[in-house]
């Protein structure tokens, strides 16, 4: 009968066993089997859901085998074993080793029973050790997703009376609650951008000027108010209302691409862009007024005063007579495509260094720096903020791929009592203003990969996943305490190849990859348009916090994901790249 539990704890926890193998005996591992086994199995009773009930997360780590929801890699343990089956060791908690594995698992289950918004009703388990949902330690990987929303809003809207939104020199809630909306500066000098004499910038954009692509602050503040006239029912404001495109051969790289066309030309002609239409976001995931739209995974492109006003304009023939307002249909394709990037900013793109590696050498003369660059900005404004659907996906993503590291360095600062005994959470001014614009925690320095392969054949030279090991490789050469990849990619074949790769701990969402040369359509259609739209975006926004960057340069998606980290902050980390294509 133990024996026969051993092997079920062996393949539930599999995954689990092999991480720790490397540094544990065979016996360590079966006593951390057997400890981990005494929480989750008490916890494995309730299943708890999303807000939206469209992803469901069971507290004994089971995952529901369907293909329409995000679903990311985990460690499983049977679902039909129960508190029963325990062996008579497990039950004892023999030893201090055990012990601290089952502390491990519990602190990990705590989390995920927050993160997945898990009913009051459903925390008898909790009451029973004698614990309430406040004694449950911060998870440093995951971010408060309602306060986030909360602070971002205010952060992308005028205040009260039409005041510019205050973008002081101090983020987070420290510039937003401990300082009024006008900071004097010394001689009586105002910051801010009318009337005073030192501009500040959008808060969306990380580090100074030397960090990111030439003029980003700037664009970025000049983008935002293009986009946010005061008075959107101005007579004078002009619109241009325009659906993404929706055929079944573009990607969504491409539909970002042609959006940033269009933003392009609304730029030139005065004429605020409001977008209509994102296939994308038609699904179940997406509620209410965000179904069918962008602002179902980022902040939308305008305000909503502007997006009310051209909806009426667009039900007015003389609006459309006059030009007032314009669409899609009234440029032709090369405009919307290859058209003229805006010169309102100058040159700036003629200041790039080079900072893109191809064999070992910087590419110094690029025939498309101009797109290049205008790409980058377009991007980075489109998505300045996540929407709380995006941020919960994140969540989601760092807690299957981190939580359990992160509950290992939160346990080494608890007491060792803990549960039974927990400090009190005192909220510090400094946890509140200072250190609350921190970003989630993931294990630094984490590496980026980007494997496009499959029909990307026919447009490009494609390379298998060892050549982008060996860029790794000569990276973690200069960077030795490099061990973390986040991996991302469409086929199965590169994530299968991965696991012989065990000097790195790769990452990765857990969904059905594309096996053969399909198309990439078809293989999107299989999978459903919720999973092959949410998983992209979280690999792309992990991509741009990641510390390196590893892709290929005649892929659209990997194009614009060096867009997003060259306005980052991140343009003096390189883009390293396995081929040289598109415009080089």
């Amino acid at each position: 009968m133990e024996g026969d539990i051993q092997k079920k704890l062996l393949r539930g926890f599999s995954q689990k066993a092999l991480q720790m193998s490397s540094s544990c005996s065979c016996t360590g591992v079966m006593a951390f089997l057997s400890g981990a086994l005494v929480s989750f199995l008490l916890l494995a009773a309730s299943t708890y859901r999303t807000s939206d009930k469209s992803m469901e997360v069971g507290l004994s780590f089971s995952v529901p085998a369907t293909t329409q929801d995000v679903k990311f890699r985990r460690n499983q343990i049977p679902k039909e074993m129960g508190c029963n089956s325990l062996p008579k060791e497990a039950e004892n908690g023999a030893d201090s080793d055990r012990s601290t594995d089952q502390k491990l698992s519990l602190l990990y289950s705590m989390w995920s029973s927050q993160l997945h918004q898990a009913p009051s009703k459903d925390y008898t388990f909790w009451s029973k050790q004698g614990l309430n949902q406040s004694d449950i330690p911060k998870a440093p990987h995951i971010e408060n997703c309602k306060l986030s929303i909360i602070k971002n809003k205010k952060l992308d809207s005028y205040g009260e009376n039409g005041t510019f939104p205050h973008w002081s020199l101090w983020k987070g809630y420290l510039g937003l609650e401990l300082h009024p909306p006008t900071l004097q500066l010394g001689g009586g000098r105002q910051l801010g951008h009318h009337g005073g004499s030192e501009p500040v910038f959008p808060p969306w954009v990380e580090g100074s000027d030397v960090d990111n692509l030439p003029s980003t602050r700037t664009v970025q503040r000049d983008l935002w108010m293009h986009q946010h006239p005061r008075n959107c029912r101005d007579p004078q404001t002009r619109f241009l209302l325009a659906d993404w495109e929706r055929e079944p051969g573009f990607g969504i790289g491409a539909q970002i691409a042609g959006m940033v066309g269009l933003l392009s030309i609304a730029i030139g002609e005065k004429r605020v862009l409001v977008t209509k239409y994102f296939n994308r976001a038609d699904h179940e995931g997406c509620q209410g007024m965000s179904r069918s739209h962008w602002s179902c995974y980022f902040f939308p492109e305008t305000s909503a005063e502007c997006q009310e006003q051209a909806f009426e304009l667009a039900k007015m023939q003389d609006a459309w007579k006059n030009g007032t307002i314009t669409s899609k249909e009234n440029y032709t394709s090369k405009e919307i495509w290859a058209g003229r990037v805006p010169r309102v900013w100058g040159n700036p793109w003629d200041e790039m260094q080079p900072t893109t590696e191809i064999s070992g050498n910087l590419v110094k003369n690029h025939r498309k720096m101009d797109r290049r660059w205008w790409r980058a900005q377009a991007v980075r404004y489109l998505m300045r903020f996540q929407s709380e659907y995006t941020c919960e996906l994140l969540n989601i993503a760092r807690h299957e791929a981190f939580g359990t590291q992160a509950a290992k360095l939160v346990l080494e600062t608890l007491p060792a009592e803990w549960p039974k005994v927990s400090e009190a959470k005192l909220r510090s001014e400094m946890e509140k203003y200072v250190w609350s614009n921190y970003k989630p925690w993931v294990p630094r320095p984490l590496l980026s990969i980007h494997v496009r392969m499959g029909d990307k054949a026919c447009e490009m030279e494609v390379f298998g996943f060892e050549a982008y090991i060996r860029l790794a490789d000569r990276i973690r050469s200069y960077f030795p305490n490099l061990k973390d990849i986040w991996l991302s990619s469409e086929m199965q074949e590169v994530i299968d190849k991965s696991k012989s790769y065990t000097q790195w701990n790769f990452h990765y969402t857990n969904v059905t990859r594309q096996v053969g040369n399909i198309t990439m359509a078809t293989y999107e259609a299989s999978i459903g348009r919720r999973t092959s739209t949410d998983y992209p975006f979280v690999n792309f926004l992990m991509a741009a916090e990641a510390d390196f960057f590893i892709g290929a340069l005649g892929s659209t998606w990997c194009f614009l994901i060096d867009g997003m980290r060259s306005t980052g902050g991140k343009v003096m980390a390189g883009y390293v790249s396995v081929n040289k294509d598109r415009f080089w």
